[in-house]
């Protein structure tokens, strides 16, 4: 992140679905505080994203000791952004109109973000799968490919919110004499209501989240259950086409996040196994690396 002198600070926010964190850092990188607010992705509303960020740098200044100096305000920061739904063009638009006012402003997909600290800003590969899922190279020529992230229900393949509802899918198909009982249907039904009433009811309500609630019972019910085993196996496919899909010649070193993708692991393929790094850092740490050139902020 370029800094001109009068920039005091470097905040770093990390704003996703479910939860928005920020990080102070000095122009020598030492971190003054962190702070976490409520989501802040951009399908939830831009005037809840802006307010959300705003509450995780309160909070990470709380958490500062500032030592006298000012506190970080919209002159004196560069502030770095990975924000969950800024590829869609009229949320990425309108955004960027409601900035409060900060000078220095630089703003990405949180999974580029990402992707820029897992790999220290070195090209690489990043596939996420936990409520969701999408991937993402960036490329020795500074080029990106991308994969995946078309959200739930349409999207999100290899996912918890996918797997949940696949699963949902075949309680309901036992609910009505398609397929016999297992545990994995008895399970879904344990959790949401044993009646058909009650499995229709949770259906007409359940979000994504709702969803990826139930994707443990699948991994519990794998041993003794060939659906929920075949369950995972897909998910592990969906993953893999993810992984080839930015990175066709599994040339990049390849960095998974997420719940899913870390309990799947092990199950990838050798060629995808051999890829896989320890992340260097996260999704703040990438948001530190973002610029203020035109490309990264339009």
């Amino acid at each position: 992140m370029t800094r001109p002198k009068d920039i005091l600070y470097q905040v770093a926010i990390d704003g996703g679905g479910t939860s928005t964190r920020a990080r102070i850092t000095l122009a020598d990188g030492r971190v003054l505080g962190e702070g976490q607010a409520g989501a802040s992705g951009l399908m939830q509303g831009i005037p809840q994203a802006w307010r959300h960020i705003q509450h995780a740098i309160d909070r990470a200044v709380q958490a500062s000791a500032l030592d006298g100096q000012p506190p970080p305000n919209v002159h004196n920061c560069a502030l770095g952004i990975g924000i969950a739904g800024y590829n869609h063009a009229a949320w990425r638009a309108a955004f960027l109109a409601a900035n409060p006012g900060y000078t220095r402003l630089a703003v990405d997909t949180d999974a580029f973000t990402a992707l820029l600290g897992a790999h220290r800003g070195q090209p690489g590969a990043l596939v996420v799968a936990g409520t969701g899922t999408v991937a993402l190279a960036l490329h020795a020529d500074g080029s990106r490919t991308a994969a995946g992230g078309w959200g739930f229900p349409s999207g999100d393949e290899g996912g918890g919110a996918v797997l949940g509802l696949r699963a949902v899918n075949l309680a309901q198909r036992a609910a009505d004499g398609r397929r016999a009982p297992s545990p994995l249907t008895l399970a879904v039904q344990q959790a949401v209501g044993h009646a058909e009433s009650a499995l229709l009811a949770w259906c007409c309500k359940a979000n994504q989240s709702d969803f990826a609630r139930l994707a443990p019972l699948v991994f519990d019910c794998e041993a003794h259950d060939p659906a929920a085993a075949q369950l995972l196996l897909d998910a592990v496919h969906d993953i893999e086409q993810l992984a080839l899909a930015v990175d066709p010649g599994h040339a990049l070193p390849l960095v998974l996040r997420g719940s899913i993708a870390q309990r799947l692991s092990s199950r990838l393929s050798s060629f995808l196994q051999a890829c896989l790094v320890t992340p260097q850092g996260d999704a703040l740490d990438g948001a530190l690396q973002l610029d203020f050139s035109p490309r990264s902020s339009v």
